[in-house]
């Protein structure tokens, strides 16, 4: 140890002595002040280097996440994963480097901080007090009077007693500097000690897991050096071959699709133009495939296949030399057909002959699987065969269901119809399919407005005097009125039926009924938009003009009527306009004057249906799905089932009526129509949603009771809709077949529904 102090020095107490303390005291302050200063900077490079661990961690991700990109590279993954083990195993090693670091600051400085300085700031406080009590006691000493011997006695007492005391706390302020310098110098040398230690493994543990890649890097070196030179060679070839094939394909001629045997047939692919079945017979290119005996299309590569031809048996393929544009051929199935554009005539014979190479392959194929099977156990394909069959019967080749001039001629030939239903404006192109009326396009704005509280988002009602074709919004579900063009929609035949059952004059003798009686004025062609706005809005949204309901007390308003709901007045005196489909008998006025309107809805929902007294009822406020409590819960719609009704039915779907509401046996509209045979309804309610997994009291589902009683037409369609609906849950769009197969039926049960009678045996003599 090196004595700072000599202890005879201390007993002196010379000034040689206080010299030395203040030159001490001068250095362990600033040793003070240094230490603190290296502790701070020791915890900003503690947090630095954190943060530096941090940031390396996130690069070594970062570079994780290249070998996940894009097919996998075994050479790249293998050397991505090596060396970022390798990083990792580094960055452990610094993290233990910062803890040892922290450890010694921990140990070392701030030990000598906190405990070593503190003896010596205690024994120099004591010292200088020490030596102010001796300061004082040898003043007090030397002032003391000859004369007062007493006095003097005990200065001199004071005084060696404040000596004694000084030297012994000189003794031990000289002790805590000899041993603070002595600790100052092998605590700071073993710190650092310590911490180049710490360093040197940190860079030995780096050095040993490098080496231990050493091999490999020279390794992946050679392999590096060989791809380039490899890339270098493929990348000259790219030239060459580049610059032949741009030479080559100057004139920029379509490249030929490909036709090549795969394993679900014959498969070829490219682009063609589409015309879309809309009314605007618009065209779109899009990438077409024949694959698995289908011919499909999408936009995107990973858009959903729209299938075109679900099975290539049941079409043909053919030229369409008389087509506006040039190139075009049509396939043509069953049930539609679909117009197809090539990009040349070399392409347009190729795509014809890999169609119908197609649809030979198709046939060898279907020869090769087919096998017998026992009756109803039809397979899918001749379920779907089956239906275009039915289908074409129904239909002549060529004709649109809901061609424009046919629509408009059968439904502006209605008594009334000619005008608007609403202001008397001549030769309207618009109708309420729900309310059965028609509309011109300003009345049809109004009414789509009249759907909600204003008008929808986006949506521009027509304008006074405006002639350019408005389209109205129209979402489903509305119980005011459904809007419909009739010269710019596709129309069903049941609803061009229904459309020409009801019409102007019979709706107008329902909500126009006080008209005359309250002496109110209905607008004309030449009002304006805010007169029939407040007119229409009068008419069917607060329903100003109907019949008064009258009271009728102490009768019942039938069974299964609610508790608290108004009777309806007699059915109001409706003329039966000649020619329409309506030629039965309606239900005598005493009767009807009891019913309130459910019960209404509901008696006129069953045989004979009467058309006009159901939209009367649903006029007075009657529930679409009103449920009579004495016949099993029915609902009117399940009585018009029962009537076997198409027109009754329609009109109480489109009028909110639920398709899928059962009675007490658990039975909806679907299976009734199912158990009677009544083939047509089940395409409606099966067009409109019906449940197909629906099962009644007994546990059947209406495909189960189609096979129980044999009827091939309504197995038919319930097979077509579980594939679509098994299509549907796979996330596959499909395509128009379905609902073209449905129209076919929809066609069939209006025009000849005696062709929809036959059982499962006559299938097998198709």
């Amino acid at each position: 140890m090196t004595v700072k102090l000599d202890f005879e020095e201390c007993l002196k107490d010379s000034p040689r002595f206080r010299a030395s303390i203040e030159l001490v005291e001068a250095e362990v302050s600033e040793l003070e002040t240094r230490l603190e200063k290296l502790l701070k900077l020791g915890t900003g490079l503690l947090e630095s280097g954190r943060h530096y661990l941090a940031a390396s961690r996130a690069f070594v991700v970062g570079i994780c996440d290249l070998a996940r990109l894009g097919p996998p590279e075994p050479m790249m993954a293998e050397c991505l994963e090596k060396f970022t083990v390798s990083l990792n195993h580094k960055l452990d090693s610094h993290a233990e480097l910062l803890d040892a670091t922290q450890h010694t600051l921990q140990q070392q400085i701030q030990t000598l901080v906190k405990e070593g300085l503190r003896g010596f700031r205690e024994a120099r406080r004591d010292f200088w007090r020490g030596a102010e009590s001796l300061e004082a006691a040898l003043t007090h000493n030397a002032e003391v009077p000859r004369r007062r011997a007493q006095e003097a006695e005990e200065a001199g007492a004071a005084l060696r007693t404040a000596r004694a005391g000084y030297r012994g706390r000189a003794l031990d302020y000289a002790l805590q500097i000899n041993v603070i310098e002595d600790k100052r110098k092998f605590d700071i040398m073993e710190f650092v000690l310590r911490l180049v230690e710490a360093q040197a493994t940190h860079f030995q543990q780096g050095h040993e897991e490098l080496s231990r890649l050493s091999q490999y890097r020279k390794e992946l070196g050679a392999q590096l050096h060989q791809l380039v030179l490899n890339s270098a060679r493929e990348k000259r070839d790219m030239e060459q071959r580049h610059v032949l094939l741009k030479q080559k394909e100057l004139g920029g001629e379509e490249p030929e699709p490909s036709l090549r045997e795969g394993p679900g047939g014959l498969v070829m692919e490219g682009h063609l133009f589409k015309r879309a079945s809309n009314a605007f017979k618009t065209w779109s290119r899009r990438w077409f495939t024949i694959q698995s005996n289908q011919l499909v299309y999408q936009k995107k590569y990973k858009d959903p296949v729209t299938v075109v031809v679900d099975d290539l048996r049941l079409c043909t393929v053919k030229l369409c030399p008389d087509s506006e544009r040039r190139f075009c051929f049509e396939v043509v199935s069953t049930s539609k057909s679909c117009l197809l554009q090539a990009d040349s005539e070399r392409l347009l014979q190729l795509w014809v002959s890999a169609v119908q190479s197609s649809i030979a392959s198709a046939f060898s194929q279907a020869r090769l699987d087919d096998s017998p099977r026992g009756p109803g156990q039809g397979s899918g394909h001749l379920a779907i065969g089956s239906a275009a069959t039915l289908g074409s019967g129904g239909m002549a080749r060529g004709r649109e269901p809901g061609g424009v001039g046919h629509v408009v001629a059968q439904v502006q030939s209605v008594d009334g119809n000619a005008q608007c239903c609403d202001c008397r404006e001549p030769a309207p192109e618009w109708a309420s399919i729900n309310l059965g009326v028609t509309l011109c396009i300003q009345c049809s704005g109004i009414h789509s407005v009249f759907r909600s509280s204003s008008s929808s988002p986006g949506h521009c009602p027509p304008a006074q005097g405006l002639t350019l074709p408005l389209w109205p919004s129209r979402s489903l579900g509305v119980h005011f009125s459904k809007v419909r063009s009739l010269t710019l929609d596709s129309w069903e035949p049941e609803l061009v039926k229904l459309m020409c059952e009801l019409g102007n004059v019979i709706i107008n003798q329902i909500y126009e009924a006080r008209v005359e009686a309250m002496a109110v004025k209905k607008p004309g062609p030449s009002c304006s938009r805010q007169e029939k706005e407040a007119w229409i809005h009068a008419k069917y949204v607060e329903k100003k003009f109907l019949t008064k309901l009258p009271e009728i007390r102490g009768r019942r308003g039938g069974r299964g009527r609610p508790r608290g709901q108004p009777p309806v007045p007699p059915k109001p005196s409706i003329r039966p306009r000649p020619g329409s489909l309506r030629s039965k008998p309606e239900p005598p006025s005493e009767d009807l004057g009891s019913l309130h309107p459910g019960a209404l809805l509901f008696r006129a929902s069953g045989h004979p249906p009467s058309l006009p007294t159901m939209a009367d009822a649903l006029a007075h406020g009657a529930d679409v799905n009103w449920v009579n409590g004495g016949q099993d819960n029915a609902t009117p719609l399940i009585q018009a089932t029962a009537a076997n009704s198409l027109l009754a039915c329609e009109f109480l779907l489109q009028n909110g009526a639920n398709v899928n509401q059962a009675d007490s046996a658990g039975r909806g509209p679907l299976h009734h129509a199912t158990i009677l045979g009544h083939t047509g309804l089940a395409c409606l309610f099966l067009k409109r949603g019906a449940d197909l997994g629906a099962r009644d009291s007994e546990g059947r589902d209406p495909l189960t009771i189609a096979m129980e009683t044999a009827n091939a037409d309504i197995v038919t369609l319930l097979r077509l809709a579980k594939m679509r609906e098994a299509e549907a849950a796979q996330g596959q769009a499909g395509d128009e077949t379905y609902l073209d197969i449905f129209r076919d039926f929809s066609l069939m049960a209006s025009d000849d529904p005696e062709k929809l009678s036959r059982r499962s045996h006559d299938l097998h003599t198709l």
